[in-house]
């Protein structure tokens, strides 16, 4: 590696030579350092899934011989060509014979349930202001076109995504025995009611604001939101009584019900419904509607090819067991060693961040005592989790042979996971259960729980290995460690207290300060121009605290060790966030993603540490070179 290159642009310094050799697989919008490891998991849990499929004897245990027999369901494509639209029709009728709302309402509970389109949402997670106890959550659907910012008035991509979109669909109806034209017209009846759902829906930059989503309801004043649906049987048929509180999390769109559901757009609102059951299955049927339901989703991400048959049905098996398959993942593959390295580092991390807390000039002694609480009780979880949620036990697979299709699997799944996140509600909140499964490449911060989440899969080179120097580690795993501290006092976090709970623990004096240092932030990456687009500060700000918290406490806690290497330390950090990207996928993610684009995250926040200028040497004149009153620090 040439270093003088890295005074240019550290990322290309380190990347370019990788960038000009990579190749993104056909299937695939993007390839590199996170990806990479994702492709190496995959090939290896193919491999084990196969040999088990072709020897059961070799299967571990029931919940995995379950997970086999789903897999061998979705991998049986002459069974799944042979049955063609037939496992899906049953739903597409029962859609399709709804003459009125009231025949909807009539059905409302059995609907939800079985996963069917409504417009809107009803979901159990922890109430953001008592997270021990599950609450009952509203939501507003999704859009078609990937966020609100696509329906303004001349959008570049949005008229072509709309065109391939309908078309697609069409193609999807007429698989399924319609004719073309009353085809077309249910997909632009669809398209139309979209457009009517789009100004009331959030953008991902609103979305981004997780004090904006708790707007607590009784659930009398949540019924009266609608004419038109009877919220309140609704309610009671799926938690059994009228709750006393429902969060809404998009109050404009509730307020906007009536306008939106009623006899006169009715029409509209059916043809939505059958657009959105017909393309959310056609994973489950034959390859010619797994090809054609995909085209939309590679329009957006650039993908020239849908994923081989072996590696689709292997997602849609892993995707459903993913506990099951984390577990054997972890248990197999996650090293004793490797786990107590990994903890003692999360450990030097925490102690750094307690250093600093206590140490930070901007903040008054009460809220600091507050932060280092909330550091303090921060759960750590390393590896894999300790148990397996136990719905994973009602996963029983009805076989081919029994009458079972791979489609009626999955929705009879879908229901159960529905009932028990029902049954959920107004029960104390398992503070330990994960998100995320142990195979999974990646890491989280869960506000409303208060912990950390570090799977098996994303703790192995670059990012972490025995083999690697301790300076390395701190570059790779150890910025990840506490980037997730950091989310604990990003603009999200900071707003929760130790308990999780939306509870605002900062001076007036501290608040306005932090959000003077976010607003640096924010303007430190705003307008950033990378494959033909601008990053937005706004949607990002929260991942750049974390970014700039995790890097620069990385770094205090790898120039603790006496064999330090901050070369290796800010190479490795480069190196973790090497990606390659097709640029519809760049562009569709500077829309809706949280995360700057890598090769900013690997650029940007290195500019900001004195440390980095030091160890390369840069100095004003160098393109990476950022003057010291610029420069963003907020922890």
């Amino acid at each position: 590696m040439n270093k003088k290159l890295i005074k240019e642009d550290l990322y290309e310094a380190v990347n370019g030579e990788w960038t000009e050799q990579a190749e993104i697989p056909a299937d695939k919008p993007a390839t590199g350092g996170f990806q990479d490891l994702v492709d190496e998991i995959d090939d290896l849990l193919i491999t084990e899934t196969k040999k088990m499929s072709a020897d059961p004897a070799t299967i571990p245990n029931d919940l995995m011989r379950e997970y086999i027999a789903y897999f061998n369901l979705a991998n049986d494509y002459e069974k799944r060509d042979q049955d063609g639209a037939t496992p899906l029709l049953p739903l597409l009728e029962k859609v399709a014979s709804l003459s009125n709302l009231t025949e909807l309402n009539d059905q409302l509970a059995d609907w939800l349930l079985a996963g069917l389109p409504l417009p809107f949402g009803i979901d159990v997670d922890a109430d953001m202001k008592n997270t021990k106890i599950n609450a009952l959550f509203a939501a507003a659907p999704g859009l078609i076109l990937p966020d609100k910012t696509y329906y303004q008035k001349d959008h570049p991509q949005a008229p072509q995504l709309l065109a391939i979109f309908k078309e697609m669909t069409v193609k999807l109806f007429t698989l399924a025995g319609y004719d073309a034209d009353k085809a077309a017209k249910i997909a632009t009846e669809a398209l139309e009611y979209d457009q009517l759902l789009a100004p009331y829906v959030k953008s991902a930059e609103e979305n981004a604001d997780y004090s904006k989503m708790y707007n607590p309801e009784s659930g009398e004043a949540f019924t009266k939101h609608s004419t038109q649906l009877n919220l309140r049987q609704l309610l009671i048929d799926v938690i059994g009584e009228l709750p006393e509180k429902i969060i809404v999390t998009e109050p404009k769109f509730f307020a906007a019900l009536d306008e939106l559901v009623n006899p006169t757009v009715f029409p509209k609102l059916k043809s939505w419904m059958l657009v959105m059951t017909i393309n959310a299955l056609t994973g489950y049927l034959s390859e010619e509607f797994r090809q054609t339901g995909g085209i939309y989703s590679r329009a957006l991400s650039g993908a020239p090819e849908a994923r081989p048959q072996e590696k689709a049905a292997y997602y849609l098996a892993a995707g459903r067991f993913d506990q099951i398959v984390g577990d054997y993942y972890g248990k197999k593959y996650f090293g004793e060693q490797a786990k107590k390295d990994v903890e003692q580092m999360v450990q030097q991390m925490i102690t750094v961040y307690q250093d600093r807390l206590s140490n930070n000039n901007w903040l008054s002694q009460a809220t600091r005592e507050k932060a280092i609480l909330k550091l303090s009780t921060l759960g750590v979880h390393v590896g894999y989790p300790e148990k397996i949620p136990t719905i994973y036990t009602q996963f029983n697979v009805t076989t081919a042979e029994a009458g079972g299709t791979l489609l009626s699997n999955a929705l009879e799944f879908s229901h159960l996971k529905r009932k028990d996140n029902f049954s959920k509600w107004n029960q104390p909140v398992e503070r330990d259960e994960w998100e995320m499964s142990a195979d999974t490449v990646n890491a989280y911060y869960h506000p409303f729980r208060n912990i950390i989440v570090f799977p098996a899969a994303i703790l192995q080179a670059p990012f972490y290995s025995l083999e690697q120097s301790s300076s390395q580690n701190f570059g790779g795993i150890g910025a990840v460690i506490a980037h997730e501290i950091s989310h604990a006092f990003d603009n999200n976090g900071a707003l929760f207290d130790e308990y999780g709970n939306l509870n605002n623990w900062w001076t007036e004096a501290d608040q306005n300060q932090f959000q003077t240092l976010a607003d640096q932030m924010i303007a430190e990456f705003n307008g950033l121009e990378i494959a033909g687009g601008k990053v937005n500060g706004k949607l990002t700000v929260s991942e750049n605290i974390a970014d700039a918290g995790g890097l620069s406490c990385a770094l205090e806690a790898a120039k603790k060790d006496p064999a330090v290497d901050l070369e290796g330390f800010f190479i490795n950090w480069a190196t973790i966030w090497r990606m390659k990207a097709r640029q519809e996928y760049t562009q569709l993610l500077l829309s809706v993603d949280v995360h700057a684009p890598n090769k900013l995250r690997a650029n940007v926040q290195v500019q900001n540490l004195a440390d980095f200028h030091q160890t390369f040497d840069i100095k004003p004149g160098d393109p990476m070179f950022l003057a010291p009153e610029k420069r963003v620090q907020i922890w």
